[in-house]
């Protein structure tokens, strides 16, 4: 059994206290930070996910995102984490994602 860990993060950061209903510069500050930390990660409408070979990395990703969106003016911040740690193969987010799209194409050809 391979002893490299392989995590998926998901994390969503939602600032409290802001001047306006649009998060879009929190949400890129959150990004910048994840991008200066060098993991490979995918931004979705609802949250980050991103890769990580260990869970001192993940927090460290997650904490920098999250000190952004403060240091960017937020007077509060809700930080929500889910973490897939898989021990027995390394898996990517594309290869999760890949997964699924067989599985789908198997149902329907047409796909």
């Amino acid at each position: 059994m391979p002893s490299e860990r392989s995590l998926v993060v998901e994390f969503s950061i939602v600032p409290v206290g802001t001047q306006g209903t649009s998060l879009s510069e929190y949400v890129a500050r959150a990004c910048e930070a994840a991008k200066r930390s060098g993991v490979n990660y995918q931004l979705t409408p609802m949250c980050t996910v991103f890769e990580a070979g260990s869970l001192d990395q993940a927090f460290e990703v997650i904490r920098a995102a999250h000190e952004a969106v403060l240091e960017a003016g937020a007077e509060r911040v809700l930080t929500s984490i889910r973490i897939d740690d898989r021990k027995d193969k390394k898996r990517t987010m594309e290869d999760k994602v890949r997964a699924v799209e067989e599985r789908l194409s198997k149902q329907d050809p047409h796909r």
